[in-house]
Formats: C-alpha cells, sequence, structure tokens
C-alpha cells in the first residue's frame, strides 16, 4: 500500500512540474490583455518575439562582430512611465505610418522593455548589419522606413530563423510568396536567407499590398497574415478598413502584429529611456561578390584562400549546403573585398581541391553486366530439406583484373578506358590522392 502511494504522489508531483513547464512554455509564446469590457484575451506572439537569445548569440556575425557593451553602468531595471509619456514618445517618431497608443501596445512594449531587453540589446548591435540593407531596398520602392523594423518582430534579425511553419529568413518568407516574388528555392539554395535578395523581394511585396489595401496598418497585418485573411476580415466587419475595427476578425497572431510592430518602433528608439544598452558592434570587413560557372564547395575556397567556412557561410547564407552551384547558371559568391582578387588568381586551384571527394556527384554510371552466379531455386529448394545434401555456395569467387600504368596515364582516363570511376579506383588500391607512377600495376576490377 505505502509504495502504491509513493508511486502516486511521485506521478503527482511529476504532473504538476509538467503543467508548470507547460505554462512556462505559453507565456513565452502568447500574452494576456484585458479588452475594454474586462474581458481577458490571449494573443499569439509574433515568431521573432520567441526567439532565444542564445541561438542568436551563436550566429557568426554575432560571435565575431558583436560584443557586450562593458562601460555600460545603466542599471538592469526596466523603468515605468505614465500612459502619456509613451503616447508622446510614439507621437514623435518621425513616420508616416500610423503609431497610436492603447493597452494592447503597451503590453508589447513591457515585454520588449522587460523580458525580452536582452535580446533588444542585441538586435540594437545587430542592425548595423542589416538596416542599411533594409532600407536601401525600401527606399528603392518609395515605402516608408519605418518598415526597416518589420525583421525586428519577424526574426529577430536572425538570417537563419526558421518558423514552426517554415517561414524561413529575415523577413520570413513562406515558400509561395517568396516564388512569387522570384526567390530561387531548391535542395542547394534558398535566397530567403539571402538578405539582400530577400529584402528587395519583401519590398516589393509591401508596395504590392499598399496598391490592395492603401493603409499601412492592412498592409503590416496582411504582411503577417497574407491578403486574403485581411479582405475577410474586412468583409466580416462590414467593410470597415481601419485595422482596430477589424481587430477581433483577425487571426490571435495577426491581432498582436501591428501593435507588436508599434512596440518595436518604441523601443528600438527608447531603448536609453528603459536602460538597455546596445551590443557593441565592429562592422565586417567590407564584400564583394564573384561570379562562378562551375560547382564549388565552400571547404575548396576555404582550404586555398585560407578563410574561415563559418564566415563564408555567413556571408552566403543562401547556400544551403556549402556548395555554389555555378553549373546550374552563374552564381554569386560573396568574399571579403580583400579576397576577391585572390580568387580570380587561384580559381583553378580552388576548383581542383578535393573536387572528387566534394563534389561527387556522377554524370555517367557504367551499368554492372556481370551475369550473377546464382543456385537454382530446385537445388536451393533441395538443399533447404534435404537432411544429408550439402549447403550450396550463394556467392562466386571475385575475379580481380590488373593493369600497368602507362606514362602519362592519369586515374580517370583509366576509369574511362576500363568502364568504372575515379572513387572506385580509389577504393580498390587504397589511393588517397590523384597521382599515380607509371609502370605500377593497379586493380581496376
Amino acid at each position: 500500500m505505502k509504495k502504491k502511494t509513493y508511486i502516486f504522489v511521485v506521478m503527482l508531483m511529476m504532473g504538476c512540474s509538467l503543467s508548470v513547464q507547460a505554462q512556462n512554455d505559453n507565456t513565452d509564446r502568447e500574452i494576456t490583455v484585458t479588452n475594454a469590457q474586462g474581458k481577458e484575451e490571449v494573443i499569439d506572439l509574433p515568431e521573432g518575439m520567441t526567439s532565444e537569445l542564445d541561438s542568436l548569440l551563436y550566429l557568426y556575425n554575432s560571435k565575431t562582430y558583436l560584443k557586450p557593451d562593458t562601460s555600460c553602468n545603466f542599471p538592469d531595471v526596466n523603468p515605468l512611465y505614465s500612459k502619456e509619456v509613451y503616447k508622446d514618445r510614439l507621437n514623435r517618431i518621425p513616420s508616416v505610418i500610423e503609431l497610436p497608443y492603447n493597452d494592447v501596445v503597451q503590453k508589447f512594449i513591457d515585454r520588449y522593455s522587460g523580458k525580452l531587453r536582452h535580446s533588444v540589446s542585441y538586435m540594437l548591435g545587430a542592425q548595423n548589419f542589416y538596416m542599411p540593407i533594409f532600407e536601401q531596398a525600401l527606399e528603392t520602392y518609395g515605402l516608408p522606413l519605418e518598415l526597416k523594423y518589420l525583421p525586428v518582430i519577424e526574426s529577430a534579425l536572425n538570417p537563419k530563423a526558421v518558423s514552426r511553419v517554415g517561414a524561413t529568413g529575415l523577413w520570413q518568407f513562406m515558400l509561395p510568396t517568396a516564388e512569387r516574388y522570384n526567390l530561387e528555392i531548391n535542395s542547394l539554395v534558398d535566397e530567403r536567407r539571402d538578405p539582400v535578395k530577400a529584402s528587395y523581394a519583401a519590398a516589393h511585396y509591401l508596395s504590392d499590398l499598399y496598391k490592395i489595401f492603401g493603409d499601412w496598418n492592412l498592409v503590416i497585418a496582411a504582411y503577417n497574415a497574407g491578403p486574403e485573411k485581411i479582405s475577410k476580415a474586412v468583409h466580416r466587419s462590414k467593410g470597415q478598413t481601419d485595422y482596430w475595427q477589424i481587430y477581433p476578425y483577425l487571426p490571435k497572431e495577426t491581432r498582436g502584429y501591428v501593435p507588436a510592430f508599434i512596440a518595436a518602433n518604441y523601443i528600438m528608439n527608447y531603448y536609453c529611456d528603459h536602460n538597455i544598452c546596445p551590443m557593441m558592434t565592429t562592422l565586417p570587413a567590407k564584400t564583394d561578390t564573384v561570379v562562378v560557372n562551375k560547382d564549388v564547395h565552400f571547404e575548396q575556397i576555404s582550404h586555398v584562400l585560407g578563410i574561415d567556412i563559418e564566415q563564408l557561410k555567413d556571408l552566403n547564407p543562401q547556400y544551403r549546403r556549402n556548395i555554389v552551384n555555378g553549373s546550374s547558371e552563374p552564381s554569386a559568391l560573396r568574399l571579403p573585398s580583400s579576397l576577391v582578387n585572390n580568387f580570380i588568381d587561384h580559381e583553378d586551384s580552388i576548383y581542383a581541391y578535393k573536387v572528387d571527394d566534394l563534389l561527387n556527384k556522377r554524370t555517367e554510371v557504367v551499368v554492372n553486366e556481370d551475369t550473377p552466379s546464382y543456385t537454382t531455386k530446385k537445388s536451393y529448394s533441395h538443399s533447404r530439406h534435404s537432411r544429408h545434401g550439402r549447403k550450396s555456395s550463394r556467392h562466386s569467387k571475385k575475379h580481380t583484373k590488373k593493369v600497368t600504368v602507362r606514362e602519362g596515364d592519369t586515374l580517370s582516363e583509366i576509369a574511362e578506358r576500363h568502364h568504372t570511376t575515379v572513387k572506385k579506383l580509389k577504393r580498390l588500391n587504397g589511393i588517397s590522392g590523384n597521382s599515380i607512377r607509371a609502370g605500377k600495376k593497379i586493380k581496376v576490377k
């Protein structure tokens, strides 16, 4: 009896523990607001407000170019202000887009200035990498520059961010929208992770949404939920075109999206008033691109040019398998400016380095035409069921063929002559490099 009681208590404690953990997980992904009628409402947080700071600080740019500001003497305390102060500060932000105040907006300001204050510190440092790109793309399409804070709530400025539903990159493009705006996505490339191309695609998309809705708050909501859901909300609200009037008809996350955007504009402008210190930034070296017309692996570039593979990944996040697929079409490779001429001068050496190991996708294969030596069904059956019958052999001994290497021969030439591959020759003969000595006998079969 005592044992049963003990097990029940342990299970009860475990259940309580799991329940508390689930509650904590929920508080990281949603907030609760009280509406004008005093009813509590749960709103899903945008993806960028649920990002783990540890994962952000692990990014190459973060590790290499961001450091905590040790000279910062602010206390890690979030001051509280009156409603009028928040309203006045929002009103003073130079913005074409309306940035009004209400209790929902306040909840999101509190989240950024409180629980997410260290993430804000990271984003204030990381914005030095990305804001000039965002601003240039928005400027090209004649859009309000305050839209540059959309990636703050979308991805927390993480170019490798992938949401629970598969939205990817700084601007969190879903696959259909990305393809509609000419971002290439296949097994080797995902241009949603390219900060430049994705920023121009996002600006183009935002421009098209404004042509549909003519209101920036509806545009921002449509960027999150899709234009169809916003149009449905407008229809259900009897034709209202004010975001705050169609609010009850929106999906849970979209109800928080415009308030989060307003709060992001607030915190990125008034972080000092909340004792938040930006991480100190050392800007990366200048970069430039070269066009490659062959497949090339990052390891080939890294070995010959002496550049860290992690830096190559960071400069070229669109390449999913560390391979620039230049053989499909001319492809851009971004490098530090100081290495561009080195790449051009040593291009042949780069393509040649460990090419068989790193880029071993065969363009032609030889079908094995050996006649298998199988035991007939009858004899197999006899040997299986006869007590005194001998077991038949299932495998015949392999025949080995050797040839003598001629002067000037290469492994690829020998492989072609004997209908095999360089990889097989190397495995048969224990060859690690690409050089072979004339007069040496090697196995070809």
